[in-house]
């Protein structure tokens, strides 16, 4: 028995670390606090879905979310307003589809950094577009509309989306890069080529 205590200890702390449940920095904490944020667990379909970096415009598509996840280089944890976690419907609950924010902390010893993601992983392509006209109205087909075509096709290549990486913050201050070009900085391959419309081979 003794002899399976590290194995269960270790195995507790890769829970743990995956979870977010181990202790965050002092300025993580002071954010998530000046914030209003708390730790959440996104759905399976969210993590194994693709994503886009630009609301208007996306030039390519990105995913997994969970591998984009995996290649950070310092501790991760998902966060949410606790405000809209007791918003959402319970597991199971059919819900009305619509997008949410959801925040991937970053925790460096340097710096905390935000990628603030769309959940969108309950929309289709056309739910997508109708739920734009909610704010935009008559704008929605002439900004949106061709990114719609796009992302209809994409979805007939298998490259469907579920979430859009939409803002990047560093220690509570917004990047004024675009998320596409920060991602292009980090190097992250894209995996779908919206404009040529192609997958990328790796």
């Amino acid at each position: 028995m003794l002899r399976l205590l590290p194995l269960v200890f270790g195995f507790l702390l890769l829970v743990g670390n995956a979870t977010g449940a181990l202790a965050a920095s002092q300025k993580a904490t002071a954010l998530r606090q000046a914030n209003g944020l708390v730790a959440y667990t996104p759905t399976a379909k969210f993590l194994s879905g693709n994503f886009v970096a630009d609301e208007m415009n996306p030039a390519f598509i990105y995913g997994p979310v969970q591998t984009f996840v995996a290649s950070r280089k310092c501790p991760t944890a998902w966060l949410i307003e606790a405000d809209q976690k007791n918003r959402l419907p319970g597991p199971g609950s059919p819900g009305k589809p619509e997008e949410f924010t959801v925040y991937l902390e970053e925790d460096c010893p340097d710096q905390v950094v935000y990628y603030v993601f769309i959940d969108q992983s309950n929309l289709t392509p056309q739910q997508w577009i109708e739920w734009r006209e909610k704010f935009h109205k008559s704008k929605t087909e002439p900004e949106y509309g061709s990114t719609k075509s796009k992302l209809d096709k994409a979805c007939t290549a298998g490259c469907g989306v579920g979430a859009e990486l939409r803002f990047i913050q560093k220690d509570g201050e917004l990047l004024d890069q675009s998320p596409e070009k920060v991602l292009q900085d980090l190097k992250v391959a894209p995996i779908y080529d919206l404009n040529r419309q192609q997958k990328i081979s790796k």
